[in-house]
This record gives structure tokens, C-alpha cells and sequence, in this order.
């Protein structure tokens, strides 16, 4: 690709940015200029990009002006005026909140499962990113349903505290000190004790599993039930699934062709203690799937297994694989 772009990262000193910044150089992004945005309080910090040292700027509605493509990392109420101020100018928004995951007239992408569906960004110059626990999932379920056919799915996650930011690092990390050194631990963040815990529910999480996965792969009556729970682990989002197929689907067959599927990575010998666990998915591309076995309470079941670097897989490494394709194949060479 011979043409460079100007290139923006709303949220740039969250936890999801400083993924974005690091990815775009690991993957020799073609970058003209880099903008990094935040809100005031975290303006004039620097952040590094490759060699060179960034100064983060305050976001402002003109924080676009001659901006290809702008990456957003905020909430869903900031993401929408970023939309409204990109309106009417050629700059397209990869949008990492919920804010648009189920706009008809916004792309939901998974380079892997749909890439096609990136043509779309034209109706408003926006592309959604799914949740950081839909993109392993669907990466998974995506080629298996194509070779047999899906009926249901039952999913209970394990998502670790980066899924919920700095903020939720940072009370595991206090939490943990203060029980090891017999201080009383007081939830902040949280509305329980995280660490050492189990908190069986995350708002509106698994609405947005469900609706996002059924968007993703066009099953818009695709039976699936699913628990997310936040687990004491800082990084690296795991599930159990569940899986009924129209078809019979062997777990010798179901490895194989998840080995083949992109972005996955099979990892599955019980005799030699290989499984995939949130530890050896962190700081990796790939998500890792493993445990595949018949599920023989129902017709044609397979379960499964997997674990994925929320922070990349599951979010800033997806909307950088969104943008690649984008410039590739929309934006000129």
C-alpha cells in the first residue's frame, strides 16, 4: 500500500488505546500522521509511538480536520457526538462502544467472519466494533456453523477486569494487596470484593453478546443463552460454550476445522495438560480454543473452550484489521 493516512485515537490513554497505538506500530500501519485525543484532564500526557514520542491533545468537535480515519475507545454518549462531528466530512469512525453494534445503517465487523460488510461504512461513515466477548465467540462459532449448521448456543464467560478499564485493573490490584497484608478491602469500582470473587453478573452484557452474535453471523433467530461473570483475572476474557448443530460434527472434525479458521488457534491434548487459559492468551493475536468434546445431552453437541486477549483480539487488534481492509480495498492505494 503506497498511500499513508492521518489517523486519530479517541481515548487514547485508556487501556483499549494504548493497544491501538501499539498495534498500529507492531503492524506497520500506514501512518501519515497520529493524533492522539483525551479528555482535557489527560491532555499534554505522551505516550509512545515506535520511536517517536506523541502529545496526547484535547478532544474538540475540529480534533478531526483532515483525518482519514479516526479509532474510538470511549463510551457509547461520547462515541455519538464524535459521529455528529465527523458528519458530512471524509472521515470514517471505527467505533469500539456499543453505541452503533446495532445500527441498521452501521457495519458490525469481524474481519475474519464478515469482512465484506466494511462496504457499508459509506451510509455514515462509521464502522461498529462488537464487544470484546462476541469477537472470540463468533471467530469460533463462524466456521463450524458453516460446515454444520447451528441450532443453539449456551455461553458462560469469565472476563477479566480490563474489560472494565483502568479502573477495574486498578481495584484488583488494591484489593489484592490489602488482603494479603490483613487490611480491610472496601469495593469502589465494583459493586463487590473482586478480588479473590466471583461477580456473576455484568450490566447488559449479555444482552449484548446475544444481539451482537446473531447480527454478526445473519442468525437473527439463532437460539443462545448466555452468563457473563467477572473473574479476578486482569487480563484475558475465557468462555464455555455449548453448541447444537443441524448436523453431526465429530470434535476430531470441529479441531480441524477450527485449525484452519483465521485468527484462531487450536490448543488440545488433556494428556499433556493443553488448554487454553487467559494467561497464555494475553498479549497474543489469537484466540486460543481447546476442550473440544461432545456435548451428548443434545443432538449432534459439541463444548468447547477458548481464551483471547480482550484488550487485543477483542478489541484494538479487530478494529485495526477493520482499518487495514478499509484502506486496502476502499480508500485508495
Amino acid at each position: 500500500m503506497s498511500r499513508k493516512f492521518n489517523i486519530a485515537i479517541v481515548g487514547a490513554t485508556g487501556v483499549v488505546g494504548h493497544e491501538l497505538v501499539s498495534i498500529l506500530h507492531e503492524r506497520h500501519f500506514p501512518v501519515e500522521n497520529l493524533r492522539l485525543l483525551a479528555s482535557e484532564k489527560s491532555a499534554g500526557e505522551k505516550i509512545d509511538f515506535g520511536d517517536t514520542e506523541l502529545v496526547v491533545e484535547a478532544l474538540g468537535p475540529q480534533s478531526f480536520r483532515n483525518i482519514d480515519i479516526a479509532f474510538g475507545a470511549v463510551d457509547g454518549s461520547l462515541a455519538r457526538k464524535i459521529a455528529d462531528w465527523i458528519a458530512g466530512t471524509s472521515t470514517v469512525y471505527i467505533d469500539k462502544s456499543s453505541a452503533f453494534r446495532l445500527d441498521p445503517e452501521v457495519p458490525l465487523v469481524i474481519p475474519e467472519v464478515n469482512p465484506d460488510k466494511i462496504a457499508d461504512y459509506r451510509q455514515k461513515n462509521i464502522i461498529a466494533c462488537p464487544n470484546c466477548t462476541s469477537t472470540p465467540l463468533v471467530q469460533m462459532l463462524a466456521p463450524l456453523h458453516k460446515k454444520a449448521g447451528l441450532k443453539h448456543v449456551t455461553v458462560a464467560s469469565y472476563q477479566a477486569v480490563s474489560g472494565a478499564g483502568k479502573a477495574g485493573m486498578e481495584e484488583l490490584e488494591k484489593q489484592t494487596r490489602d488482603l494479603f497484608n490483613m487490611r480491610e478491602s472496601e469495593p469502589g469500582f465494583f459493586p463487590h470484593q473482586i478480588a479473590f470473587n466471583v461477580l456473576p453478573y455484568i450490566a447488559d452484557e449479555e444482552e449484548k453478546l446475544v444481539a451482537e452474535t446473531r447480527r454478526i453471523m445473519g442468525l437473527p433467530e439463532l437460539r443462545i443463552a448466555a452468563t457473563c461473570a467477572r473473574v479476578p483475572v486482569f487480563n484475558g476474557h475465557s468462555a464455555a460454550v455449548y453448541m447444537e448443530f443441524e448436523r453431526a460434527l465429530s470434535a476430531d472434525e470441529a479441531r480441524e476445522i477450527l485449525g484452519k479458521g483465521p485468527g484462531l488457534l487450536v490448543v488440545d491434548d488433556l494428556s499433556k495438560n493443553l488448554y487454553p487459559t487467559p494467561m497464555e492468551a494475553s498479549g497474543g493475536d489469537m484466540t486460543l480454543v481447546g476442550r473440544i468434546r461432545a456435548d451428548t445431552s443434545v443432538p449432534h453437541g459439541l463444548a468447547a473452550w477458548y481464551s483471547s486477549d480482550n484488550l487485543r483480539t477483542g478489541a484494538a487488534l479487530n478494529a485495526v484489521k477493520v482499518a487495514e481492509i478499509l484502506c486496502k480495498e476502499y480508500l485508495g492505494s
